[in-house]
């Protein structure tokens, strides 16, 4: 059924682009001309020469070049001479002449027997390609010319570019955005001819095997290349029936031996089985009748014939099973959709080798350890959260710092349990920050480079992240040539940028450009990012409330958290009351439609002023340049509850110019109509995310009920106003709250078996040194461990490890190596276990100084210490002489990333600075100014940005009663702040202590 639409929104798309849905053009057979001839002629003449010309040139003019006899050592001192020069380069040109004719052969070969794209010679590429067109002219006069690859006026095109599938992976997704909607009317009609066909085939049967067609893949023509969607388009009368090609030729040999495995790569000279209902004349070919093409390639059409799904007894079943499934009678005869496609590999766990497949497999049989797959499978969405996350944390560990001395909330976050447990394990596994870097710098250093060239940053409605770490830009119309190093694509309407050029940018002093991407799902192994702020107009999502629901939250939440966008507001209506937490200062919740109205209305006309007085088209001209950023901040909304169509029409005509405005609606939807919609797509209960108008089959990206709720537990426990000890307040011990989550005996009979320094060099007593090849990844394993007392999880451990993946044999085997080394304690006890969640714990015996650090403290503060004055000071003492430095100061280059995930660079400096103001309060308590002194510098070289101990050196050296030595050390102070100036708080206290502190500084400066 054709969408019903308002003037304003199918006015505003009419302009858009359509590079991908061009009309293919048959493939027509020239006829030979003299130019032909004379090319071969010319063709066979370089051929001769350089093939036969140049040896016998060798061998008469230059002769043998080698020496006859093994050369002595007295040939190394003798003198170069002109004749010795020319022996070398008559050897580097006998060489050159033999990887020219080994590649003159394996063309005639390839060309001869029909296969299309032949192997390659090794480190021959100009060569072959030479060779490839010379072959190409000189056979242009035969009967196989029809098949031979593209001709001379090709020769400035890359081997590379010729061998490899045709396009990028991002850019082989059919229809995307392209079709436009005016022809929702004629899809319709064609889906409606499917079922037609469809039903009279259920009814006859399917196809005999003498009525079964055969299609060639054509050699690309210029920047045309060949397409399972376009064969579909052309000769099944609708592209997205490739589905049903695919199907048909499956893992079937082909003429070069090969196998299809994936639909969007294909090769010249292959042959596609056809379904019974392809038309189009000569391209569509029988094996009995096939007049125009030669007999060797009728013959390979035969043998292909017998490796079908109708020589083992099926009859065709694989054509037709297919046509059922896609365009059987009933409800599902308008269903016509890409085929489904497996689940990609995402950067943290990359898809295994055709050598590791099978040491892979046992990591799949374990279905991710119980992780859930949503967060493992969404590497840029568990990368925001976990960053958002760990950022949380760190503010509530410093709002804790502003409490009393040795009294507050507690050191560590509360450790989650159950499925916030397994959630932050899943967002530990499954983020990419790597991959969130590159494309923040990406985006922003093209909006650098576009603002640098004066040229205006073009509509972008979506981007693709390869499995490859490339990115493609899909554009909404032609944009010119882009900035290096980003190229064109696969046509005007792509840019790409590869990743290794995307690594080489630089962080750029720039507004984000694309604020609204976010991540919709998979196809293949590229990762979709739709901008939500370009469509012009609404998005719908039809699907029942739980599916639907399950996007919703994966869209706010990345957006809320993600990497790429400096600020924006997302307005949630309908649902996500619960989602606010995540980021309270970019996520706002409504509770009806028409509170969105009035909201949205007000703000459309705010931006089209603000536009109108800044002299901006877009809010994309006033990204670039020296306009002022904060004004185009885009705004999102998510309304998840179907809107009756009097109000759709309403948000329809407020909508119709948001795409220049910055505002993106993404609209749920009970039906599959929604009226003013620009995009439809819908949500299925396997997870599917549908767009059957944009060519769209996605592995959908979700949020699920319960994995949102785990994720908002993380959240609100780590604030600290709402999570566990929120209500103590600032001084307020709360119990277990302070307790550290391992304490260790501190007395003399607690001597464990194997300690570890963490702080400063990493040193390991107790244990024999591991072999050399493996020490620093056991080293780096056990470190993870002694800073998660709690257990880690297998999949955490691995990812930890192996950043870009590791098959399940090689982590198995490092934890054997890990167990054997740290051993067992004297009852027998394994000093590396699983717990009953199949974590991985270390026993008791196994304690750090970081261990011992928190427990002196935690002593001295609240266990025996609060009732001995001695007690205290004695543990607090002991515990900073354990401070040697930061936290595994000698780690070595590349390794320990897992360390930017933790909080423990903000926890320790904390725990070091309490401890030493703890000190500090002992010893001012009996007047001993020095020792006091002494505490705050030695809690100083560990935590030198900590106010708090420079507020306590201030106060302990006010009393030592030396006002020369305190305005000393006021000049240092303010030396330290730089341009930045004194903090308000210190400057206060200094005005308390030294009021003359500011002639000082006058005098100085």
């Amino acid at each position: 059924m054709p969408r019903r639409r308002t003037s304003s929104s199918a006015s505003s798309t009419a302009p858009s682009a359509a590079p991908r849905n061009r009309t293919p053009q048959p493939v027509r057979v020239r006829r030979r001309s003299f130019g032909d001839f004379v090319k071969a002629f010319l063709a066979f003449v370089v051929l001769l020469v350089l093939v036969v010309g140049v040896p016998l040139a060798l061998a008469t003019q230059i002769g043998w070049p080698l020496p006859d006899g093994a050369p002595g050592l007295d040939w190394l001192q003798r003198e170069i001479t002109v004749k010795t020069f020319l022996n070398i380069l008559t050897v580097v040109v006998w060489f050159a002449w033999a990887q020219f004719t080994a590649c003159v052969l394996v063309e005639v070969k390839a060309a001869l027997s029909g296969v299309g794209v032949p192997g390659r010679v090794p480190g021959s590429g100009p060569s072959q390609l030479l060779a490839r067109q010379l072959v190409a002219a000189l056979l242009l006069v035969g009967a196989t010319a029809a098949s031979l690859t593209p001709g001379l006026s090709q020769l400035g095109q890359s081997m590379e570019g010729n061998q490899k599938p045709s396009v990028a992976a991002a850019q082989q997704t059919p229809g995307i955005f392209a079709q436009q909607q005016e022809q929702a009317a004629g899809t319709a009609s064609a889906l409606a001819e499917q079922a037609g066909q469809a039903a009279a085939l259920a009814d006859g049967g399917s196809a005999a095997h003498g009525d079964t067609k055969y299609y060639r893949i054509q050699p690309p023509e210029g920047r045309h290349h060949d397409s399972l969607w376009e064969i579909a388009d052309r000769h099944l009368g609708d592209g997205r029936r490739y589905k049903e090609i695919f199907e048909l030729n499956k893992d079937r040999v082909q003429p070069d031996g090969s196998k299809l495995s994936e639909a969007s790569l294909i090769r010249p000279g292959w042959i596609m089985e056809m379904p019974g209902d392809a038309r189009g004349g000569e391209l569509v070919e029988m094996p009995d009748e096939a007049p125009n093409v030669s007999e060797q390639v009728r013959q390979q059409i035969s043998d292909y014939a017998r490796t079908g799904d109708h020589a083992q007894g099926g009859g065709g079943s694989g054509a037709q099973g297919g046509g059922s499934g896609a365009h059987g009678g009933g409800d599902n005869a308008q269903v016509s959709l890409p085929e489904q496609r497996p689940a990609p590999a995402t950067p943290a766990t990359p898809a295994p080798s055709a050598g590791q497949e099978h040491a892979a497999t046992p990591a799949a049989a374990d279905h991710s350890f119980g992780l859930p797959e949503a967060l493992l499978t969404a590497p840029l969405l568990a990368a925001g959260l976990l960053g958002a996350l760990g950022r949380r944390r760190r503010q509530a560990l410093w709002q804790s710092a502003l409490g009393s001395v040795g009294g507050r909330r507690g050191m560590e976050p509360p450790t989650p349990t159950g499925d916030a447990q397994d959630v932050q394990d899943a967002l530990l596994v499954g983020a990419d920050p790597e991959g969130v870097r590159l494309l923040d710098r990406a985006l922003r250093g093209l909006a650098a480079a576009l603002t640098a060239e004066s040229r205006p940053l073009p509509v972008v409605y979506a981007a693709w992240m390869g499995g490859n770490g490339d990115l493609h830009l899909q554009l909404a119309q032609p944009a010119g040539k882009p900035p290096a190093p980003w190229q064109l694509g696969q046509d005007q309407t792509f840019w790409m940028l590869a990743r290794a050029d995307a690594e080489r940018y630089e962080d750029a002093d720039t507004a984000a450009p694309y604020p609204g991407l976010v991540s919709l799902g998979t196809m293949d192994d590229s990762r979709l990012l739709l901008n939500l702020e370009s469509v012009p107009g609404i998005v719908s999502l039809g699907g029942t409330e739980a599916d639907r629901t399950a996007v919703f939250a994966s869209v706010a939440a990345e957006l809320a958290t993600n990497g790429w966008s400096d600020r924006m507001t997302i307005t949630l209506v309908g649902f996500g009351e619960d989602l606010t937490p995540l980021a309270p200062n970019r996520i706002r919740h409504l509770d009806g439609f028409e509170d969105l109205f009035e909201t949205m209305s007000a703000e459309t006309r705010q931006r089209r002023g603000a536009l109108g007085a800044a002299g901006h088209d877009s809010v994309l001209t006033g990204r670039t340049g020296p306009a002022q950023h904060t004004r185009w901040a885009p705004h999102l909304v998510l309304l998840a509850t179907q809107p009756s169509d009097e109000d759709a029409l309403r948000l329809a005509e407020l909508a119709a110019d948001a795409g220049r405005l910055g505002i993106g609606y993404l609209v749920g939807t009970e039906g599959t109509d929604l009226p003013g919609a620009a995009w439809e797509m819908r949500i299925t209960g396997e997870g599917k995310l549908l767009a059957p108008l944009l060519g769209l089959e996605l592995e959908a990206q979700t949020l699920p009920a319960a994995q949102r709720r785990a994720v908002v537990e993380l959240f609100t426990d780590a604030d600290p106003e709402h999570g566990p000890g929120g209500s103590d307040g600032p001084g307020g011990a709360s119990g277990t709250a302070n307790t550290p989550p391992f304490l260790v005996d501190i007395s003399e009979q607690g001597r464990p078996a194997v300690y570890a320094r963490l702080v400063g060099s990493y040193e390991i007593i107790g244990l024999d040194a591991p072999d050399d090849d493996r020490s620093a990844l056991l080293h780096e394993a056990l470190a993870l461990l002694l800073l998660h007392r709690e257990g880690v999880h297998p999949r955490v451990l691995s990812s930890a490890l192996w950043p870009r993946g590791v098959t399940a044999d090689v982590r198995d085997a490092l934890l054997e190596r890990l167990r054997a080394w740290l051993g067992t304690d004297p009852d027998g006890t394994p000093r590396l276990a699983t717990d009953a969640t199949g974590r991985l714990t270390l026993a008791k015996s196994v304690v750090s100084d970081l261990d011992v650090l928190r427990s002196l403290y935690y002593e001295a503060t609240q266990g025996r210490g609060v009732g001995s004055r001695q007690v205290r000071g004695r543990l607090l003492t002991d515990a900073l002489v354990l401070v040697r430095g930061p936290l595994l100061a000698d780690r070595p280059e590349g390794r320990y990333r897992w360390l930017t995930h933790e909080i423990i660079d903000a926890q320790l400096p904390l725990l070091v600075a309490d401890t030493g103001l703890a000190l500090c309060e002992f010893h001012l308590e009996k007047d001993r100014a020095e020792k006091a002194i002494e505490a705050l510098n030695a809690a100083l070289r560990t935590a030198p940005a900590d106010e708090r101990l420079w507020h306590e050196l201030l106060r302990a050296t006010h009393a030592t009663g030396d006002p020369d030595r305190l305005r000393a050390l006021a000049a240092d102070l303010v030396g330290r702040s730089g341009a930045r100036g004194v903090p308000p708080r210190t400057e206060a206290l200094l005005d308390e202590l030294l009021p003359t502190w500011r002639d000082g500084v006058a005098a100085a400066g």
